[in-house]
């Protein structure tokens, strides 16, 4: 009987490896300790791939196992897998996203108890230098403490629940889930940034994306109250690393504590010579438990992969292109680039997505729903959604997802509109191809536009009175913000659209003085 061959790149718990073995249609290869040009031999003829982080799927690995079904990323991260490239040559990316959870969670307690007491440097000082000092070592209670919570997902949502149980006031701040995933658990939720920057202890559980990379910089930590203690233990960088050191240097900062870091291994990042932060080195998926979640979960996905069962938390499933029209895919791609603007225009709680068709590519609305389910969601839930998860995605977040065929238009062959329905308000975009592969967004809300959805994207709506282009050019030029494009939409209200597409990135400060411009009804940014 031939059996699938899966080789484990790297080195996963045993109860994996058991599982692998002890399926009698599978031939497990140990290749963990072997060396890594070696190892370009063994995957030749190979079903499936597990790694970790100590080997790197990059155009050699992929070159070598052009025969592989999937590849399965031992853990959440999957900086060293090239997932274009996999998807080039039909190569499946899967990760195991939520086995070290609880780890996570409680390193970070174990950190915010760490700062608190200031444990690791008493230890210190008794257990190396054999002092014994009791009167120098004064901490604080976390009883009465309010934590502010950036990020109330998977993650920062158990860290909260475990905060209120040492009678912590805990606010939660996240615009992409309902508020009532906060206030359920006893939780006070906030849609105003500020309410976090006034607590005791803050900690952070984003995943790292361009809104999320350096948020907490010197201007929020100005704002913190003196003796604020600051935890990261989810993504290097969400802190900015300078403006961290220097308030702890001035005391602004009272303590930290740090899991990750921008540049790791970070064995001299300036952070560490100061006496006033606890730091581990990347330990959130470092516990027994963890680890054996993550090798049994491997294991499982990857012989599910092989046998082609399956493909649990794939990072790049494509629809099956056998079973649709050639004319079709470009739709599927353009569906989900105007998911993903219409969540950065309308930033707020998702209520529903409506996935609207006209014309032939209706009869594929249940699959463009699906990719731009995954668009509209790919901002706030990071790493973790994919073709194969959006439904469970969406219903998790209790995001109602709406298809609909409609009519052929008079206008356009082909017809496609996403509605985005948020606490706040709708978004509603329509978008076309023209011939095989040119991709255009034709109306905004009800203004006539004609966009093609790339690039850097200022979106501003004002009343249609005269000087409003000239002023808005202006004040791009003086921040020298180049206009590559200026698409204008206007109407029967009295009111204008301007898309305009500029060659840089655009900065909050930028923004600000485009919705104080009197005429100015709304601005928003979106990069695509």
């Amino acid at each position: 009987m031939e059996k699938f061959k899966i080789v484990v790149c790297d080195h996963i718990h045993e109860e994996g490896l058991n599982i692998l073995r002890r399926d009698d249609k599978v031939e497990m290869i140990f290749a963990a300790d072997m060396d890594k040009t070696a190892l370009l031999d063994v995957i030749k003829d190979a079903d499936v791939a597990i790694t970790r982080s100590s080997t790197d799927v990059d155009d050699k690995f992929i070159e070598a196992g052009r025969g592989l079904k999937a590849i399965v990323r031992a853990g959440v991260g999957v900086d060293n897998v090239d997932i274009p490239g996999c998807s080039k040559e039909g190569i499946i990316v899967m990760n195991v996203p939520t086995a070290n959870t609880i780890a996570a969670v409680e390193l970070t307690m174990t950190h915010m108890l760490s700062c608190m007491r200031m444990f690791p440097y008493s230890h210190d000082h008794l257990k190396n230098q054999r002092v014994w000092k009791r009167e120098k070592w004064y901490g604080y209670e976390l009883k009465g403490k309010k934590l502010g919570v950036i990020g109330f997902g998977n993650i920062g949502s158990r860290v909260g629940i475990r905060s209120k149980a040492f009678e912590m006031d805990v606010i939660a701040y996240d615009p992409y889930i309902h508020p009532s995933k906060a206030t359920d658990v006893g939780v006070k939720y906030t849609t105003n940034f500020d309410d976090i920057l006034a607590c005791d202890i803050i900690t952070i559980h984003t995943p790292k994306n361009k809104e999320t990379i350096g948020m907490i910089n010197t201007d929020e930590i100005a704002k913190m109250k003196d003796g604020v203690v600051l935890i990261n233990c989810a993504r290097g960088g969400l802190y900015d690393e300078d403006a961290l050191y220097e308030g702890l240097k001035s005391g602004k900062v009272r303590f930290a504590g740090i899991d990750v870091f921008n540049k790791e291994p970070a064995i001299d990042n300036k952070l560490l010579d100061l006496d006033n932060i606890c730091v581990s080195p990347h330990l959130g998926a470092n516990t027994f438990e963890s680890q054996y979640n993550i090798g049994v979960e491997a294991a499982q996905q990857a012989i599910e992969a092989a046998k082609g069962i399956a493909y649990p938390h794939a990072l790049n499933l494509p629809i099956d292109e056998t079973k649709i029209p050639a004319f079709v895919k470009p739709f599927l791609e353009m569906g989900q680039k105007i998911g993903f603007l219409a969540s950065q225009m309308n930033k707020a709680p998702i209520v529903s997505i409506k996935v609207s068709g006209r014309g032939d590519i209706a009869e594929y609305v249940n699959s463009l729903a699906t990719f731009v389910t995954v668009g509209a969601l790919a901002e706030i839930s990071g790493d973790t959604i994919n073709y194969v998860n959006a439904d469970f995605v969406a219903s998790e977040r209790g995001i109602k997802i709406e298809t609909e065929e409609l009519p052929a238009s008079t206008v356009y062959k082909n017809l496609v509109t996403v509605k985005l329905t948020t606490d706040k308000n709708v978004i509603e975009i329509s978008a076309t191809m023209f011939g095989d592969d040119v991709q255009r967004i034709v109306d905004i809300n009800g203004f006539g536009v004609d966009v093609e959805p790339k690039g850097n994207m200022i979106l501003f709506k004002n009343t249609d009175v005269p000087g409003v282009i000239g002023q808005v050019g202006t004040l791009l030029a003086a921040h020298e913000v180049n206009i590559a494009d200026f698409r204008l939409g206007r109407n029967k209200s009295g009111e204008a659209l301007a898309v305009i597409i500029v060659d840089s990135v655009v900065n909050d400060k930028t923004l600000k003085e485009l919705a104080a411009l009197k005429a100015c009804i709304s601005v928003s940014y979106a990069r695509i």
